[in-house]
């Protein structure tokens, strides 16, 4: 057989591709994988299975280790892979959290020309569907269902209360103008699943 696209890994990327697959509808594109269909799989869907796919090494988690650490005394760092369609994003904590602008914008100034702050802020803008509506720092109508969490954790209120009295900023957007400081970190759930 014959393919316009070969998607290698049915990870984050690979399920954007199929979404703007709508630009060019007579394309043909064969999708590799080596894990399973995640989409049925109960503890991927619900945001507390992490607890359950990512210590273990499983079907839907690669499991690597690192090489021995030096810093570490020798021992070997764990690192949860995802295996299925959806990769790593099939199993991580559903956080929604861009990277620092500055990071961006020192990519830039090494020589990533369009890959400054101000470059990439339209595309997470377009991708992003947050519940709380469109702004200068966030999309509202993309294809990335971003809310806030249903429930929040009595704990969690009492820590972030301690370190606004200990003098940290509260934060209610880390993906809006400021990044630093204390809060809830909006999440990648849609109607309480992934």
């Amino acid at each position: 057989m014959q393919y316009d696209y070969i998607i290698v890994g049915g990870g984050s990327g690979a399920r954007v591709s199929r979404a703007s697959r709508r630009a060019c509808p007579d394309a043909t594109i064969a999708l590799i994988e080596a894990g399973g269909h995640t989409e049925r799989n109960l503890l991927v869907n619900m945001p507390v299975g992490i607890a359950a796919l990512v210590p273990f090494k499983l079907g839907t988690n690669y499991g690597y280790e690192t090489v021995p650490q030096p810093g570490l005394g020798g021992r070997r760092g764990y690192q949860p892979r995802g295996r299925g369609l959806g990769g790593s994003s099939a199993i991580n904590a559903m956080i929604y959290t861009r990277g620092h602008p500055l990071d961006y914008d020192e990519w830039e100034q090494l020589g990533c020309t369009g890959w400054g702050w101000r470059d990439v802020l339209p595309y997470f803008r377009r991708a992003e569907g947050n519940a709380r509506g469109a702004n200068e720092w966030h999309g509202a109508d993309g294809p990335l269902t971003v809310s806030d969490l249903r429930f929040r954790n009595p704990f969690s209120e009492r820590f972030i209360a301690a370190a606004h009295e200990a003098g940290y900023p509260l934060n209610d957007d880390f993906n809006g103008e400021h990044q630093e400081g204390v809060g809830f970190y909006q999440v990648t759930h849609r109607d309480g699943s992934r």
